[in-house]
């Protein structure tokens, strides 16, 4: 059993890392590139799919798990801001779309309880797909995108009702030993038990995410162990689908709202980080499961037929969301957009199919054929989107400027680690209006800091996905303020080489630390104790009598030197002799400098600033202007 299902991983795996880089490379996307592979593999293919209904099963979990990080990124009072489309906008499109289905289904001779049934379930889309799309594009943040959110959140929401209302429209007898297969404790209670069910479930999810996981992360957190950590957000993620399926609800919706509860949470950059890579999987492992779950022989026998219908429903739900969209006057190209990506059946229909049979509301031929249709209209979908770049070419609508990140504005500065070090940069910046965003992994400064104010984040400052997750690929300045050597090297590698746009700050230990991190590349590395025992020196002489003036030019000048020297002596550091030469001369190169500039006695202001300084200071800027130009 385990050499099978270790077989079955293999077969899935191999499929996905050759078809869907292909399908990349053709310009078709990665939904498309998965769905092609699991028909290839499927049992109308080289028939190495095995179990594809199971696999489906299973990987409808990888739903689940994009529901929730799609949650993490809406706080309750974005969320909150959206009622009225994802009433307004999901609430008509359900609605027109099942009534349109419905009357479609009666006129070809369908009895009106089986095509009001069809048209409640043809009415979902897919949310797997469509989400995929959006953020494989970067659409998810713009007018478009939000619209089609709203509206595949009130599908996932009308998925409970549509449960309740199916059994009320049986037409034929219960399949036998089926009907109540499934059924749970809450199916034996009375309808006012059942809603209390539902409601405290909701409720548990909700106070639970404010109340219970967050004091539970801070202790996890404080193991410093990242596999527990993991562990303990998939256990979150998996508890709630359980609890949803319990009550009769929707994983994915549990999931989302968890997600909500836990947006403005310090631990949100690391959940992101650790569940995306399952989810990643489980989603192609989804696709790959539908498109081998296709039943070809069922097409065969009726292939006008069920291309018909497939097409019948495309331009059904086309022709609502275009009219909705038109009428509400919305821009035509996100008319389009939301479109293309709602117009294709959904994962939901599959387990209203499956229900509406062991209910006796649609014979198994009659769902069989739809289960076909809404599976062959799934590919539907990337190939519209293929379209949709063309069309979006010839409209020039193609780069629409993003809207506004009303969702998650990223700081313009991310700094790596929070102690007494990034905290003065943090103040600096914050006190003259530049946003900051902070990653630090130390539970007791983190909840400190939050308390006053400011945006801290629990997460491990090198992981390139926890950076992403911050904003780093925005932001203007990333700041690496950690203590540690190793630390520090590694996120100064990792911003350098993923987020060319930033400039890197970053803190030295020592001089040896400096020089690693000048070779490295950072654009600026300032020793931890530098400037307090320059300021100190500087302190010591104005005490020992030397005019205000001439003591902050003695530090200015000292300062210039010191770096300049830093620049000479790094390349040849690591030979002990050149290195010692360089030292001892750069040290009377110093002393002279400063003996002559005694002896000159030039008449300076007495804040200490001094036209050579500010000359490198006015060249450094026309060089950084000019730079900033040319890219």
């Amino acid at each position: 059993m385990a050499g099978g299902l270790l077989v079955q991983a293999f077969v899935y795996l191999c499929a996905a890392v050759l078809a869907v880089p292909i399908a990349k490379r053709l310009g078709l996307g990665a939904v498309l590139g998965y769905l092609l592979a699991g028909v290839i593999i499927g049992p109308f293919g080289l028939r190495l799919a095995g179990d594809a209904a199971a696999a489906l099963h299973f990987a409808e979990f990888g739903v689940v798990m994009m529901l929730f990080l799609v949650g993490l990124e809406l706080q309750p009072s974005r969320l909150w801001a959206m009622r009225g489309p994802v009433l307004g906008a999901g609430g008509l499109q359900v609605g027109l779309t099942t009534l349109v289905i419905a009357g479609i289904g009666f006129a070809l001779g369908a009895e009106w309880r089986m095509a009001l049934a069809a048209g409640l379930i043809l009415a979902m889309s897919s949310t797997a797909i469509a989400l995929q799309i959006l953020a494989e594009r970067g659409l998810l943040r713009t007018a478009g995108g939000e619209t089609t959110f709203a509206v595949l959140l009130f599908q996932d929401v009308s998925v409970i009702p549509i449960l309740s209302l199916l059994p009320l429209l049986a037409t034929v007898p219960a399949a036998a030993g089926t009907a109540h297969h499934d059924a749970s404790w809450i199916e034996t209670l009375p309808a006012w038990g059942q809603a209390l069910a539902v409601l405290g479930a909701v409720a548990l999810v909700i106070g639970g995410g404010r109340l219970l996981t967050r004091p539970a992360f801070r202790l996890i957190a404080e193991t410093r162990l990242r596999e527990i950590f993991t562990a303990s957000a998939l256990l979150l993620v998996i508890g709630i689908a359980l609890l949803m399926e319990a009550v009769g609800l929707s994983p994915a919706l549990g999931a989302f709202l968890a997600g909500v509860v836990l947006a403005d949470s310090e631990f949100r950059h690391e959940l992101e980080g650790d569940i995306e890579p399952f989810k990643g999987l489980l989603l192609g492992l989804f696709f790959l499961s539908v498109g081998a779950g296709i039943d070809f022989a069922q097409v065969a026998a009726a292939p006008f037929a069920v291309a018909g219908l497939v097409l019948l429903l495309v331009l059904a739900k086309a022709a609502v969301l275009a009219g909705m969209g038109l009428v509400a006057g919305r821009p035509r190209p996100e008319v389009l957009l939301v479109t293309l990506l709602l117009a294709q059946g959904g994962e939901f229909a599959f387990v209203l199919l499956a229900f509406a049979v062991q209910n006796g509301v649609l014979p198994e031929a009659e769902a069989g054929l739809l289960v076909a249709v809404v599976a062959l209209s799934m590919p539907v979908t990337p190939l519209l989107m293929l379209a949709y770049g063309r069309l979006a070419d010839r409209l020039a609508v193609r780069d629409l400027p993003p809207e506004p990140d009303a969702i998650e504005p990223q700081g313009s500065v991310v700094i790596a680690g929070f102690g007494r070090f990034g905290q003065i940069v943090g103040r600096l910046l914050l006190a003259h209006g530049h946003p900051v965003t902070v990653l630090d992994h130390d539970m007791d400064t983190i909840e400190q800091l939050r308390r006053f104010g400011f945006r801290v984040f629990y997460g491990d400052a090198t992981r390139l996905d926890l950076l992403q997750a911050a904003g780093a690929a925005e932001a203007a300045v990333i700041v690496a303020a950690t203590d540690a050597r190793e630390t520090t090297n590694a996120i100064v590698e990792t911003a350098l080489r993923h987020f060319p746009r930033a400039q890197v700050l970053a803190r030295a230990v020592d001089r040896g630390h400096a020089y690693e991190l000048m070779e490295a590349g950072a654009h600026l590395v300032v020793r931890e104790t530098f400037a307090a025992a320059l300021e100190t020196g500087v302190e010591a002489l104005r005490r020992l009598g030397m005019p205000a003036y001439e003591a902050e030019r003695a530090g200015r000048l000292f300062r210039r030197h010191d770096r300049r020297a830093m620049e000479r002596l790094a390349p040849i550091r690591d030979d002990a002799t050149r290195y010692g030469l360089a030292v001892r001369e750069a040290s009377q190169r110093l002393l002279e400098v400063l003996e002559r500039d005694r002896d000159r006695g030039r008449a300076v202001m007495d804040d200490g600033w001094d036209t050579t300084a500010l000359r490198e200071e006015a060249q450094a800027r026309r060089t950084e202007r000019d730079a900033a130009a040319s890219g």
